[in-house]
C-alpha cells in the first residue's frame, strides 16, 4: 500500500528534523506539550502520525503541515483552456463547465455600428468589465458599463451587449442557469 509505505516514513523524517534543529526529545516535549515517550513512538513508527500531534511539531519546527510530513507535490495547478471564436467574440472558459455556475472571460472587438442581439434565456448574470466599454441592452435600457463596474440580471428580461469602442473590451462573466444570484440584496 502506498499510503502506508509515506505514513511509515513520517516518523524517521520527524527525527531528522528534530535532529537537524538539535534538540533532543526532552527540549521538543517541553516546547510542544507531547509527552517524551510519545515522540519517541512517534519517531520510531511505534505510534502513527495524527494531526493532534503532528500540528504542534509543525509549529514548533515552524514548517507548513505538509513540509513537516513530507507530502506529495500536488501537480501542475496550472489550467489549459481552450478559448472560442464566434463572431468576433473570444470566449476563454475560467469554469469545467458542469454544474449550474459558469465562469469565462470574454474579449469583444470594437462594434459600434453592428446592432446588438437580444437573448432570452433561464439564469442570472454577473459582468464585470475589465477594460473597455460595453454597452448593455437590458429590457427597455441602454447602458453604458465602464472598466471597474459590473452589472447583473435575470436573463429572462431581453439583453444582449457589445463593445461600443473605441478600445478593446474585456469582461469577465459569471453564468448562473438556475438563477442564483451572485449578490443578495437586503431588503429596506
Amino acid at each position: 500500500m502506498e499510503h502506508r509505505d509515506e505514513l511509515a516514513g513520517i516518523g524517521k523524517r520527524l527525527r531528522a528534523i528534530r535532529e537537524s534543529r538539535g534538540m533532543t526529545l526532552r527540549a521538543v516535549s517541553e516546547a510542544s506539550g507531547i509527552s517524551t515517550s510519545t515522540l519517541s513512538r512517534l519517531e520510531s513508527g511505534a505510534r502513527r502520525a495524527q494531526l493532534d500531534l503532528l500540528l504542534p511539531l509543525a509549529r514548533l519546527y515552524r514548517l507548513p503541515l505538509d513540509d513537516l510530513v513530507g507530502a506529495p507535490p500536488l501537480g501542475d495547478p496550472r489550467i489549459h483552456t481552450r478559448p472560442r471564436l464566434k463572431r468576433g467574440v473570444v470566449t476563454v472558459p475560467l469554469s469545467g463547465g458542469s454544474g449550474p455556475w459558469e465562469a469565462f472571460k470574454q474579449v469583444h472587438t470594437p462594434t459600434p455600428d453592428m446592432p446588438i442581439r437580444r437573448y432570452v434565456h433561464p439564469g442570472w448574470d454577473w459582468i464585470y468589465v475589465i477594460s473597455g466599454r460595453m454597452r448593455l441592452l437590458l429590457g427597455d435600457d441602454d447602458l453604458v458599463i465602464e472598466a471597474g463596474e459590473a452589472a447583473e440580471f435575470d436573463t429572462r428580461v431581453p439583453h444582449g451587449f457589445a463593445n461600443p469602442g473605441p478600445d478593446l473590451l474585456e469582461v469577465l462573466c459569471l453564468f448562473n442557469s438556475k438563477g442564483a444570484r451572485v449578490h443578495t440584496r437586503a431588503s429596506a
